[in-house]
């Protein structure tokens, strides 16, 4: 049975060869910045620790060692020091601690990506912010506004439910917006701390598979409109920021066309049961099956749609979600060894945090490779529902 498809940009018309010219898009990718938390571990240093929180006095940690060992993770950064988790007890307190410290994360994330974008807080016109890890009313972004400064009139679209997918699907909407209102600057603020919804004295595999992937932080995206953003082409001919003092960064990329996929009768696959101790971790073993069967044919044909193909795509930008799934993806998109490099280098370095995850490998690439102009680049990723989103870049 055919997927159906929930948005797609309309095609780009006979689209150029690598580093030609494309029609102007409608948002630029000005800055992506991360913020991470300053509490930072060694995987081996967390593998006991966590199993003191989960497991019964004088279980058998073979397994969770073992999950430890193969999740692909070397350090993490968390909420909190790890001796304060036990002290935690219930959501109440877990939820506590996820509102204070998501919004340091968020107001660092924030400031540093308008600094890096050469705007001030009271640039923004739209402020989405994504968390799957708590809940708060007012939002997050709400509590945010006063503290750093933007507009009493910013429009603000606080998102739950999301996942590991609101850092793509964020952008994507951000780019919806764009194209409505091309004189406008939107932000997309995600924030997960993944480490408080541990469950304690849980040693079902789900949750003992989260407490060795998963880790902390806060990212935040600014785009522009194209008629705000001083460079419509996507060819990254922009004169750059300078960021941190590590150099001038190209501007871009743009966004180009975006694509969202819902999966019928996967909803139990990725998700929270949520009850009296909080949310507690869905994660089932069929998604590098989803991935095979049915993610990489959609992916081909939304570049098709573009008149590309795999081999087109220059820079690949993929939510780390775990070594099963980066596997999956680079066997099915039959991709060189090294295409997803920056994804398996970001599990590494601090874990999946979830739909901060995208934006921190977007921000490395920006940084660290810095595509050449002309370049296609393909941002992906997927979450509950089961879902994904495709987002097509131009640098």
């Amino acid at each position: 049975m055919r997927v159906p498809v929930i948005v797609d940009d309309a095609p780009v018309p006979s689209a150029a060869p690598h580093g030609a010219a494309v029609p102007a898009a409608a948002t630029t990718i000005a800055a992506v910045r991360t913020a991470l938390p300053p509490y930072r571990y060694a995987q081996n240093d967390l593998t006991e620790a966590i199993g003191d929180l989960c497991l019964p006095p004088g279980a058998d940690r073979a397994l969770l060692r073992r999950l430890h060992a193969s999740s692909g993770v070397r350090t993490r950064h968390l909420a909190l020091p790890i001796e304060r988790y036990a002290g935690l007890g219930d959501f109440g307190r877990s939820n506590d601690a996820w509102m204070q410290a998501g919004l340091d994360l968020s107001e660092e994330a924030l400031t540093g990506a308008l600094k890096e974008a050469e705007l001030e807080p009271a640039d923004v016109d739209l402020l989405v912010c994504a968390s799957v890890t708590g809940i708060a009313a007012p939002s997050l972004d709400a509590r945010l506004a006063g503290r750093v400064g933007l507009r009493p009139d910013v429009k603000r679209l606080p998102v739950f439910g999301l996942g590991c997918v609101a850092g793509a699907a964020g952008l994507a909407r951000l780019h919806d917006y764009l194209r409505g209102h091309p004189d406008d600057t939107a932000v997309l603020l995600t924030v997960e701390l993944c480490s408080l919804t541990l469950q304690q004295h849980d040693d079902s595999h789900a949750n003992l598979v989260a407490g060795a992937l998963f880790g902390d932080g806060a990212a935040a995206l600014v785009a522009r409109g194209n008629a705000g953003s001083g460079s419509g082409s996507g060819s990254g001919s922009g004169s750059g920021v300078s960021v941190g003092g590590a150099g001038p960064v190209a501007a871009g990329p743009s966004v180009i066309a975006t694509r969202s996929r819902l999966y019928p009768d996967t909803e139990q696959l990725l998700g929270w049961d949520i009850g009296a101790s909080g949310f507690r971790v869905v994660i089932g073993a069929d998604i590098p099956g989803i991935v095979r069967n049915h993610f990489g044919r959609d992916l081909r044909a939304f570049l098709a749609d573009h008149d590309l193909t795999t081999e087109d795509i220059g820079t690949w930008v993929c939510h780390p979600g775990g070594p099963k799934v980066l596997s999956a993806l680079t066997e099915t998109l039959c991709l060189p060894a090294e295409a997803l490099d920056t994804a398996w280098r970001s599990l590494a370095t601090v874990g999946n945090m979830s739909s901060v995850s995208v934006l921190h490998t977007l921000q490395n690439i920006r940084e660290s490779r810095r595509p050449e102009p002309g370049t296609w680049g393909l941002l992906m990723a997927m979450g509950p529902g089961f879902c994904s989103e495709l987002v097509l870049l131009r640098w």
